[in-house]
């Protein structure tokens, strides 16, 4: 009896371990098995880690450009009008915001559409890129499970098909400017590239951290959309201060200050709307922040690469 006892008492606690146990120790083990591949990631150095990184993107640039072709396609393909949204898309979003500018809030100045335009065009880049960053890796779970790849490839693909669209966004500003303010054609458009390849910098840095960042907090998708909203109204996109805020005070001073999108973003439509020469200084610091912040996003990410498929 005493053994018949014993052994019911096995067999429950068998049931038990199977039953109520196995998940909580598959959770633990879950959680060493990260911790362990994180402790093994630290004897690379943050050098080591970015040369290592930037290494994988060049040699397996021929998985980006494949990745980046799926991404447009995939974007084209869930719509009728396909790429030629990234055209529609900010010309309505400029015939919205010149109502609500100068209808509305009677606020205006000289040619308000091409005004708006030269900076929206760069913040749907910058947003959008963001925006498809947060999610490569998350949205690749199957993918990262079954093949070993350098899964710093995920994020620069979102970044570049974001990159490959605001061509779009650039030729419908061109033709903007030639069928309705010739007058503003300057030779310095030219130099539109140079700013553009500091927003670059920019946006793949930040890239970078969300991307990682999104693995171990799903919530950031949707806190970014809000945060995106709020940089966009404190960005010179509807205004700037010398059209709108020539007396701004220290406080509104402030925002252009702190904020690396208003260089950036003030570039593109000194080149496009004024015709002059922008800050080269700021854009420089601007470009100096961000290749740090690149370098530090590049090991950062590498650093929570070995936990990716653990947690996923």
């Amino acid at each position: 009896m005493a053994t018949g006892r014993t052994g019911s008492r096995g067999r429950g606690a068998r049931v038990a371990v199977t039953g109520g146990m196995l998940p909580y120790a598959a959770q633990m083990a879950t959680r060493t098995e990260v911790r362990t591949s994180l402790s093994t990631h630290r004897q690379a150095g943050p050098l080591e880690m970015v040369a290592e990184g930037l290494g994988e993107l060049w040699s397996r640039r021929r998985l980006v450009r494949y990745l980046v072709g799926a991404d447009l396609r995939h974007t084209s393909s869930n719509t009728l009008l396909g790429e030629v949204w990234w055209i529609l898309d900010p010309l309505l979003q400029m015939a919205v915001y010149t109502i609500l500018v100068t209808v509305i809030f009677q606020r205006s100045v000289a040619d308000y559409p091409i005004f708006i335009f030269s900076a929206l065009v760069p913040w749907k880049w910058f947003s959008t890129a963001i925006e498809d960053a947060i999610g490569s890796v998350t949205t690749r779970d199957k993918l990262i499970k079954q093949l070993q790849f350098p899964k710093i490839v995920l994020p620069a693909s979102s970044v570049l098909a974001a990159t490959y669209n605001f061509g779009f966004g650039l030729a419908a500003m061109g033709i903007m400017l030639v069928l309705l303010y010739p007058a503003r054609i300057s030779a310095l458009l030219v130099l539109i590239p140079l700013v553009a390849v500091v927003q670059f910098a920019l946006t793949f840095a930040l890239a970078l951290f969300a991307a990682a960042i999104n693995v171990f907090f799903r919530d950031l998708r949707n806190v970014s959309r809000h945060a995106l909203r709020l940089w966009f109204y404190l960005s010179p996109v509807l205004w700037s201060f010398e059209a709108f805020f020539p007396e701004a005070n220290r406080t509104l001073r402030l925002v252009e200050t702190v904020n690396p999108f208003y260089p950036v973003l003030s570039a593109y439509r000194d080149l496009v709307y004024y015709g002059r020469s922008p800050d080269w200084g700021a854009l420089a610091a601007v470009l100096a922040v961000s290749v740090l912040l690149g370098a530090i996003g590049v090991a950062f990410f590498k650093r929570l690469e070995p936990a990716f498929a653990k947690v996923l």
